[in-house]
């Protein structure tokens, strides 16, 4: 087991291959071994691979620097991969799951239950922090695990309020360790590290790219019971997690708002399609307690 999870983050390191790539090693051969003895033409052959990623594949399998950085990553973090029994059981659950992760912080928060992600707006009204304490400092005070993206606004407001209140939460990447996006919640990173969690499943040296943010929000809503949503507009970019939580069987809630309000009309437009309108914290630890049984193993 311990050398099939090695070649796995060796394999993830590797350029010319993507996720789906991998999946299909995986299927063609548990272990991974073979793929190691494969050439560019069979790689290309077998997975349907374009010759030229197969060869720059072939390269990278053989290139020393991959290995040592991932040593030296290791060093830096926990790399997490989905043969792992740290590996979170609701994630594999999930469509498309992240086959590696690397984290720093308390890995035992993965154990733990509730988790509920919450999520809204980068650009939110000034109702916004006095809104969470009044919904979701409570289920932090309760032990909560609050669960985020680290963006600007709600996702930042999130985690701020658990760190500040001695809560427990879990902030999902878009990024590598390196590269904390936006700059202005690198002292954030930090105390998230130290109080509570950090995920990715980029590497360290991974800058931001347009395209991680909607890939990691599968991440966010699939370790959480439920998403709740603070405030959103009618066509924020929160509607994306909404979406894959609602794929991914978890549910929903919003907070609903004037229909005069921007930031309203995306949480409104939810509760229109059937999220849960919450008008207080009980609305969500109830339907939690409704469900707990299926969740805490």
């Amino acid at each position: 087991m311990e050398k099939t999870r090695k070649r796995l983050i060796h394999i993830s390191r590797c350029r010319g291959v993507t996720r789906r790539t991998i999946r299909q090693f995986i299927r063609y051969d548990p272990t991974l071994e073979s793929i190691y003895k494969l050439t560019p033409s069979a790689i290309n052959q077998h997975f349907s691979l374009p010759l030229k990623k197969a060869s720059l594949f072939y390269a990278e399998l053989r290139n020393p620097k991959v290995k040592t950085q991932i040593q030296h990553d290791s060093k830096y973090c926990r790399i997490i991969t989905v043969v792992d029994d740290t590996y979170p059981p609701v994630l594999k659950t999930i469509k498309d799951a992240p086959l590696v992760l690397y984290a720093l912080g308390d890995l035992n928060l993965l154990t733990q239950q509730p988790m509920l992600s919450v999520i809204g707006t980068r650009r939110p009204s000034q109702e916004a922090m006095p809104k969470m304490r009044e919904f979701v400092l409570p289920l932090v005070k309760q032990g909560w695990i609050i669960v985020s993206g680290m963006a600007k606004g709600i996702d930042s407001y999130a985690h701020q309020l658990a760190v500040n209140h001695d809560g427990k939460t879990i902030a999902v990447l878009g990024s590598g360790f390196n590269y904390i996006y936006p700059r202005q919640n690198v002292q954030l990173f930090r105390r998230i590290a130290t109080k509570g969690l950090v995920l990715s499943e980029y590497a360290p040296n991974t800058p931001p790219e347009r395209f991680h943010f909607p890939e990691r929000n599968r991440i966010i809503s699939g370790l959480s019971f439920g998403t709740f949503v603070i405030e959103a507009t009618e066509r924020s970019g929160t509607l994306i997690t909404v979406d894959q939580a609602l794929d991914q069987g978890r549910d929903v809630y919003a907070l609903p708002g004037s229909p005069m309000a921007i930031y309203a009309k995306g949480c409104n437009k939810m509760i229109q399609d059937g999220a849960k309108l919450v008008q207080n914290p009980e609305d969500i630890t109830d339907e939690w307690q409704a469900v707990e049984s299926y969740w805490v193993i």
